[in-house]
C-alpha cells in the first residue's frame, strides 16, 4: 500500500519545463561560484603572463611548442580571449538571473514586520522574556513599542483577537547587501565587456578586420587595417620623435597590429631623463601639444609616468622611451683589406654599404651604457662605458646577423678594447669581439696590422725576413716558405687557429712521411715569425723600434692576434667603428581610451556597499505579544537574528532590562522582571 502510495504521489507531482530547469541552473549558486572561480584564474595569468607583446618575445620565451599552446588558449590577450568574454556574459546571465528570482523576496523580507506570528511560535524561540505587569494591555504595548523604538528598531503593530503584537525589526538593509552584492557583479563584468571591445574583436575573429605583419610606415598600411575614430574601448602604443607629431595609436593584434586613428593630433616638445648612479632611467617625461579641431587653443602638458594627459574620454600615459632617429656617422674598416669608407645612418633606417655590400640596418642607440666595475663588491659600483648602436647586416637572400657595437675602447683585464658584439639569433646572447685600442686609443695600429698580413706582397716580404732571421739562405725555399706562410695566414683569418693547425697536420704528413712532428715545428715556427715581422712592420712605420718593443707594444700584438683568429666567425665584411652621432630621443606614449572604466567603478562601488551590508549589518526582529492578564497584561518579549548571534543576545538583554525597569512585575518574578523559568 506505501509503494502504491508513493506512485501516486510520484505521478501526481508536475514535471518541470524546460525554462524552469534553465532558469534554476542559471540562478545556481554552484554556477556563479564556478564562473568566478574561472575567471579569478583568467585574471591571475593575465596579471603574471605580460599582456599585448609581439609575438617573437613570446616564442623567444617559451619556446615553439608552448608557445603554440599559449597562442591557441589566448593567453596573450587574455581580457579579449573568446573563452574570457563568453566566461564574463555568462556571469552576467547567471547573475542577472538570480538577482531577478531572490530580489522579490528579499524586498518582503525588507518590509514585511512578520505580524501574523502567534504567540505559540515566540515561545519556541531562544531568546524570550515574560512579564505580568499591573497595566493596562494597551498601556503596556505602548510601553514596548517606546522602548523598541528607542533601540533602533522600526515597529508596526497589529491587533488580535487576544491581544496586540508589537512586530519590529532592525538592519533590514542586510538584505540589500544581497542585492548591491549580486548587481555590483553584474556592472563590473558589463563595464569589463565594454572594455573588452567585442565588436572589434568579432571583426578580428570573422577576417573583417585584417592585422598588418610588416614593419611599413603609416602612410603605406592598407585601409583594411586601418580604425576610424569610434567611440569603443582600445588601449594602443606610439612612439614620437623629439619635435615629432602623430595622429594615430597603433593596436597589437595576433601577429601583427592595426593601425587606430585619433581624432586628435600630438606633438613633441621636447623629452627628458633623468638616472640613478646605477644608470638606470629614474624619470622621464615629455613636453606635449594636443590638437584637435573643437579646440580653441592646443593643451599643452608634461605627461609624467602615472600623470596622465586626459581628453575627451581619452589618456595619454608616459611609457617608455627610445631612439627617435639618431644620426650616426661611421667608419666602415674594410676587413679584407683597403682604405676606410665613411657614411651617414639613421636609427629606424637602413641603407646599402659601400661597394654593394649587405643592407646595414641600424635598430638602437644607446648614450649610456651602465656595467658593474670589474672589481665591483656591489651593484651600485658601476661605471658608463660610452654610447653603443645595434645593427643588422642583412644580406640578398635575407639572412641577418645582429650586432653590436661601442663606440668608445672599454678598459678590462688591463687592456683597452673596442667590443662589438654579434649574434645570428635574437635567441642567443651576444658574443663578443675584442680588439685593442692602440696607445691612442684608436683602431689604426689593429687596422694597418690587417691590412699588412692580407696584402700578398705584405706577407711575402714578412716571410722573407722571417727565413732570414731562421737561417734560412736558399732563395726558392724562402720563395716556397713564403707562399706556405700566405697561405696559413689567409686560413688563419678565414678559418681560424683550429684550421691552421689541420692545415699543417697534413702538409706536414704529406711531406714527412711517418715523423711529421718537425716539419710542423718548422711552419708554426715560420707562422710565428711571420706574423710577428708583420707586426714590426706596422711599429716602424709608427716610428717604435720593434727590437726593443715595450710590454705594451707585447701585449697589444697578442691581443691582436687572438682577436684576429676570431674574425672567422665574426660575419662581417666591415667593422663599423662610430665616430660622431647627433642624438635625437623619442617619447612612447600609450593612448588608452575605456568607456567601461566608470561603469566598472560603479560597480565596484556597489559590490563594496553590499559586501559591508551583508558582514556588517545584521537583520535582527523583535516581537512584544501583549494580552490581558489577570492582573493587569501579559507581555511576553520574543526575538530571532540571522546573523551574529552573540551581538544579537547583548541587543536582548539591553532591551529585556530596559523593558523590566518600566514594568512593575506582578507575582513572582527574577530581578530583570521575568518569571522565574521563564527566560532563557
Amino acid at each position: 500500500m506505501a509503494t502504491a502510495a508513493q506512485s501516486v504521489r510520484r505521478e501526481r507531482r508536475p514535471r518541470r519545463g524546460t525554462a524552469s530547469i534553465l532558469l534554476t541552473f542559471l540562478g545556481s549558486m554552484n554556477l556563479a561560484i564556478t564562473l568566478l572561480v574561472a575567471l579569478a584564474v583568467a585574471s591571475v595569468i593575465g596579471t603574471v603572463l605580460q599582456q599585448g607583446q609581439p609575438y617573437p618575445d613570446y616564442l623567444l620565451k617559451f619556446g615553439p611548442f608552448w608557445f603554440e599552446v599559449y597562442k591557441a588558449l589566448g593567453l596573450y590577450d587574455v581580457y579579449s580571449a573568446p573563452w574570457f568574454l563568453f566566461i564574463l556574459s555568462f556571469l552576467v546571465v547567471s547573475t542577472s538571473v538570480c538577482l531577478v528570482r531572490h530580489t522579490p523576496f528579499m524586498w518582503k523580507e525588507m518590509t514585511r514586520f512578520r505580524e501574523h506570528q502567534q504567540e505559540r511560535s515566540l515561545r519556541a524561540l531562544s531568546h524570550r522574556s515574560e512579564w505580568d505587569v499591573a497595566m493596562d494591555p494597551g498601556a503596556a504595548a505602548d510601553t514596548a513599542e517606546a522602548a523598541l523604538r528607542r533601540h533602533g528598531f522600526r515597529v508596526r503593530r497589529k491587533p488580535r483577537k487576544r491581544g496586540e503584537l508589537v512586530a519590529a525589526m532592525s538592519g533590514a538593509a542586510n538584505r540589500l547587501g544581497y542585492v548591491f552584492t549580486h548587481l555590483g557583479i553584474v556592472v563590473i563584468c558589463v563595464g569589463g565587456l565594454i572594455d573588452g571591445n567585442v565588436l572589434l574583436q568579432w571583426q578580428y575573429w570573422t577576417g573583417d578586420l585584417t592585422v598588418e605583419t610588416r614593419d611599413i610606415p603609416v602612410s603605406q598600411v592598407d585601409e583594411s587595417s586601418r580604425l576610424p575614430p569610434r567611440p569603443g574601448a582600445f588601449r594602443g602604443n606610439v612612439t614620437i620623435p623629439e619635435g615629432g607629431s602623430a595622429g594615430v595609436a597603433f593596436l597589437r593584434m595576433g601577429e601583427g597590429y592595426v593601425v587606430q586613428e585619433l581624432p586628435f593630433r600630438l606633438k613633441v616638445e621636447d623629452f627628458r631623463i633623468e638616472h640613478y648612479d646605477t644608470g638606470q632611467p629614474q624619470s622621464f617625461e615629455s613636453d606635449v601639444v594636443l590638437q584637435a579641431p573643437g579646440l580653441e587653443e592646443p593643451i599643452e602638458q608634461t605627461i609624467r609616468v602615472n600623470e596622465p594627459l586626459e581628453y575627451n574620454g581619452y589618456a595619454i600615459y608616459q611609457a617608455n622611451f627610445g631612439d627617435g632617429g639618431s644620426r650616426l656617422d661611421l667608419r666602415l674598416w674594410p676587413l679584407d683589406g683597403g682604405e676606410p669608407a665613411t657614411m651617414e645612418a639613421r636609427v629606424n633606417g637602413e641603407a646599402p654599404l659601400p661597394d654593394s655590400g649587405p643592407r646595414l640596418e641600424v635598430t638602437d642607440f644607446s648614450v649610456f651604457n651602465i656595467h658593474p666595475r670589474p672589481d665591483a663588491v656591489n651593484n651600485r659600483d658601476v661605471r658608463n662605458v660610452g654610447p653603443s648602436f645595434t645593427f643588422r647586416l642583412r644580406r640578398e637572400t635575407g639572412e641577418a646577423v645582429e650586432y653590436r657595437n661601442y663606440m668608445q675602447p672599454v678598459a678590462m683585464d688591463g687592456g683597452r678594447y673596442y667590443l662589438s658584439g654579434m649574434r645570428r639569433s635574437p635567441a642567443d646572447e651576444f658574443r663578443y669581439l675584442h680588439i685593442p685600442a692602440d696607445p691612442d686609443g684608436e683602431l689604426d695600429r689593429f687596422m694597418a696590422l690587417l691590412e699588412q698580413l692580407r696584402g700578398e706582397e705584405s706577407v711575402a716580404a714578412a716571410a722573407d725576413r722571417a727565413m732570414q732571421d731562421i737561417g734560412v739562405e736558399q732563395e726558392q725555399v724562402r720563395r716556397q716558405v713564403a707562399r706556405e706562410a700566405h697561405g696559413m695566414i689567409d686560413t688563419l683569418l678565414e678559418s681560424g687557429f683550429d684550421a691552421v693547425l689541420e692545415q699543417q697536420r697534413q702538409r706536414a704528413e704529406a711531406r714527412a712521411g711517418e715523423a711529421p712532428e718537425r716539419l710542423m715545428d718548422f711552419y708554426r715556427l715560420v707562422l710565428e715569425r711571420t706574423l710577428w715581422e708583420a707586426y714590426a712592420r706596422v711599429l716602424t712605420r709608427e716610428g717604435s723600434d720593434p727590437a726593443e718593443p715595450t710590454e705594451e707594444d707585447l701585449v697589444f700584438y697578442r691581443d691582436a692576434i687572438t682577436a684576429m683568429t676570431a674574425l672567422a666567425d665574426y660575419g662581417a665584411p666591415v667593422f663599423l667603428e662610430l665616430t660622431n652621432f647627433d642624438h635625437r630621443q623619442a617619447t612612447g606614449l600609450q593612448i588608452a581610451r575605456a568607456p567601461g572604466q566608470n561603469v566598472v567603478y560603479t560597480g565596484a562601488l556597489m559590490l563594496t556597499v553590499g559586501v559591508f551590508l551583508l558582514f556588517y549589518v545584521a537583520h535582527r526582529r523583535m516581537w512584544c505579544w501583549v494580552r490581558p492578564g489577570a492582573n493587569g497584561a501579559h507581555v511576553l518579549l520574543a526575538g530571532s537574528s540571522h546573523r551574529d548571534p552573540i551581538g544579537f543576545a547583548r541587543v536582548f538583554e539591553r532591551l529585556q532590562a530596559d523593558l523590566a525597569q518600566r514594568f512593575r512585575p506582578h507575582g513572582p518574578a527574577d530581578s530583570t522582571g521575568a518569571r522565574p523559568g521563564e527566560r532563557q
